[in-house]
């Protein structure tokens, strides 16, 4: 078995509403020095060692994300 992350955020051009409500909030709860906050997802796969790259990303292009508005990366990491 093969842990594998994938992130899925929105591609710069994309205005990200729930960031910018975390970028705003945070100087009112007594944080400074943040500029900007991209809020994305994150998913973790145990997958057969026989699932190969190209199979991940149909996965995740196809399920995970919505490549017209997102970007992904996805990773194999050890256990």
């Amino acid at each position: 078995m093969a842990r594998v992350v994938v992130d899925v955020m929105p591609k710069p051009e994309i205005l990200d509403p729930q960031g910018q409500a975390v970028a705003r909030a945070l100087p009112r709860l007594g944080f400074s020095g943040v500029s900007d906050v991209r809020q994305g997802k994150h998913f973790e796969l145990e997958v057969d060692d026989s699932v190969d790259d190209a199979t991940l990303a149909k996965i995740a292009e196809g399920f995970l994300s919505n490549p017209v508005v997102e970007d992904f990366v996805v990773r194999r990491v050890e256990s």
